[in-house]
């Protein structure tokens, strides 16, 4: 019996993406201010103690979650608290210390690459401009603006996975890019601190504005998001 071979349109092997509906710069200023209140206490969920341990952990939260990394740092800085101590460690080591925060062989290497770099390059501290940040192994735009936020108070964006689905779901930008989706947050927020605002995005999508089923009754702005699905 001859099977025939269905070819599947585009929308068919892909669903249809929500339509972003954008939001004035003023509504876009209420939500955030809004969110700003409700989140007074946001602050970054990782656990460190320098600017190094702060730079590792963040390259190892990609594809994972800050309490996977907070399980997961305490035994590798333990072992391994300077660039210089991870830089000439046992790779398979720091494999086996950093395996349940996922993609573990990349990770490993990426980190220890760092490590190296910062002990070749800048003495084995942390730089604090952008670009030598984004010049190290396993370091982008989202790491190095972390990094400056957080421990040096130098405002950036740090578009992750919650600030890119906030970003479309309150309607400030069409932007997938997460670039793109910068830039197009400096203009909309102006001389603010985008670091917090980076921050308390982060937040609400965690506690509130989640990917799957978000929690639209007892979300604290939607009566002026636009992809609320439910009005107070």
């Amino acid at each position: 019996m001859e099977i025939k071979k269905i070819k599947l349109t585009a929308a068919a092997k892909k669903p249809a993406e929500k339509k972003v509906i954008l939001v004035p710069k003023t509504v876009a200023q209420r939500q955030v201010k809004t969110l700003l209140q409700t989140y007074p206490e946001a602050e970054c969920e990782l656990d460190y103690k320098t600017d190094f341990q702060l730079l590792i952990a963040v390259i190892l939260s990609a594809q994972s979650t800050d309490v996977t990394i907070n399980k997961v740092t305490p035994q590798l800085f333990r072992h391994y608290p300077t660039a210089k101590d991870l830089a000439s460690a046992d790779i398979e080591h720091i494999k086996k210390l950093i395996k349940q925060s996922g993609f573990f062989n990349a990770k490993a290497k990426n980190i220890q690459a760092c490590a190296q770099e910062l002990v070749t390059k800048h003495g084995g501290t942390v730089p604090t401009v952008h670009d030598h940040l984004t010049a190290l192994p396993g370091v982008g735009r989202k790491t190095a603006n972390v990094v400056l936020g957080v421990a040096h108070g130098v405002s950036g964006w740090s578009v992750d996975t919650h600030v890119q689905r906030l970003s479309h779901r309150l309607g400030f930008t069409k932007e997938t890019d997460p670039y793109k989706i910068e830039l197009a947050l400096q203009k909309l927020f102006p001389g603010q601190d985008w670091s917090k605002l980076s921050i308390t995005l982060i937040f609400h999508g965690r506690r509130c504005c989640y990917a799957r089923k978000p929690d639209c009754p007892r979300c604290p702005i939607n009566d002026i998001c636009p992809s609320s699905g439910v009005r107070p």
